[in-house]
Parts: structure tokens; sequence; C-alpha cells
């Protein structure tokens, strides 16, 4: 799992069979320092994350299974929303 910030959202007018009906959003990685790392990520969002928010992202086939679709293209998934965390 990986810590991320929302920063912007894909909209699409085609999508492979198992992506339909499916919200994706733009996650930056961070890392315990809420600085980013690595390269943005696209993932699925089922639970209403927005533009600005922190959250989890899953990737591979944990993602992959949260559709319903068997062999989905499904590769990241936003999985929680961050109210908080601490690092000590």
């Amino acid at each position: 799992m990986l810590l991320g910030k929302v920063i912007g959202s894909v909209w699409t007018t085609q999508k492979e069979k198992g992506m339909e009906n499916v919200k994706l959003l733009i996650v930056q990685p961070l890392n315990s320092l809420k600085e980013s790392v690595g390269n943005i990520v696209i993932a699925m969002d089922r639970i209403g994350a927005g533009v600005g928010e922190t959250v989890i992202i899953t990737q591979g086939l944990p993602a992959q299974k949260l559709t319903n679709e068997k062999n989905s293209p499904i590769d990241a998934a936003i999985i929680g929303i961050v109210d908080s965390f601490e690092v000590k």
C-alpha cells in the first residue's frame, strides 16, 4: 500500500471491459513527511475521494480484485481516505 495525494481526475469516453462506470483519479505518492516521491499513479476510486485529499492506494492483484470483472485492467485502487497520520 502507498500513501498519496489526489492531484487530479481522468475522464475517458472509451474504456476497456471491466472499467465501465469507474472513476479514475491521479495520485501523487507521498513519503512519511508528506513529500512527493516517485511517479504519479492513475487509480480507480469507488469510495469518493477528491482532489487535495490524502489517500491510501493499493496496486496490482489486490486492486484488480476490487472489481467484479475477472482480468480487469485495473492496477491501482484507492482503498482509504486518510483523516490524519503520525510518524515518530
